[in-house]
């Protein structure tokens, strides 16, 4: 698996101006915002990397330019954000806890669509021991926000479903108020299950976050060859490593991007991570 050391190599994001969180976060309103994601080509994105060098920074902390995600997603017996995600349906949800793994900051997120189908993250910072569990805070949290979204679930119906690993780079146009993540290394894991979906690592998962209007970053996609797709990292790694599930578009897609295998269990999580 690339390391974070090695993905920053990869797609040569030593050529870009570092900007700081402050700046990045400015850059676009997390709240409200229209996501697009490509699936591109390593040596294609850090084409795509070199020639926006003259209008995009790249999030700097102190030297470094990637950061380690650990998200773990709760779903239903039933998987509801799943099914809601995978039907279109118009009230799709997602509820999970996210490690970002250097820094030992860990927060609570639940993502909602809103009535013009635009992604609303409400978001709760919460000690790192939390992570992978909704404590009381953060019950009283997500129950909130998903009675506000008019969907009918409660955390007493959640359970952590399955935890997604990956390595990313963050850029803003500072001019145009949007954003680009450039995402590698990526793993899915099921509790205590044997198998792990993992995304060839010859592709990188770019997604743009800005207004509903194609960004520049869109359009130089394009240029590039890449096409839009509807993924998300959650859907894939159910839709790959749970049995009985319904065929779908989103599996075929997963199916030429990602590969299945035996999982490896990794080191302590924050243990490994402050020592890279």
């Amino acid at each position: 698996m690339i390391s974070a050391a090695s993905f920053a190599t990869a797609l040569g994001l030593s050529q870009l101006p570092g900007a700081t969180l402050a700046e990045v976060d400015a850059a676009a309103a997390l709240q409200h915002r229209t996501d697009r994601k490509y699936l591109v080509p390593l040596d294609r994105t850090r084409r795509f990397v070199e020639q926006l060098a003259d209008s995009h920074q790249v999030l700097d902390l102190d030297g470094r330019r990637t950061t380690s995600y650990h998200s773990t997603y709760f779903d239903t017996p039933q998987l509801g954000a799943w099914r809601a995600h995978v039907q279109r349906r118009r009230r799709r949800w997602k509820v999970r806890t996210r490690l970002y793994a250097e820094d030992g900051l860990c927060r609570v997120e639940v993502k909602t669509k809103d009535g013009r189908g635009a992604t609303v993250k409400h978001a709760l910072t919460v000690p790192a021991a939390v992570y992978g569990q909704l404590d009381a805070q953060a019950v009283e949290f997500v129950d909130k926000v998903l009675a506000g979204a008019a969907i009918p679930v409660s955390t007493a119906e959640l359970t952590p479903a399955a935890e997604i690993r990956y390595v990313r780079a963050a850029l803003a146009d500072l001019q145009h108020g949007t954003r680009v993540t450039l995402d590698g290394a990526l793993t899915c894991h099921q509790g205590d299950g044997d198998r792990t979906v993992s995304l060839d690592p010859g592709h990188v998962l770019v997604e743009t976050k800005g207004g509903a209007g194609p960004a520049p970053a869109d359009r130089l996609l394009l240029r590039l060859g890449a096409r839009p797709v509807s993924l998300s990292k959650y859907i894939v790694g159910q839709a790959l490593l749970t049995p009985g599930l319904p065929d779908n578009d989103v599996r075929r897609l997963a199916r030429t991007h990602f590969l299945t295998g035996p999982h490896t269990a990794p080191a302590k999580l924050l243990e490994r991570d402050h020592a890279a």
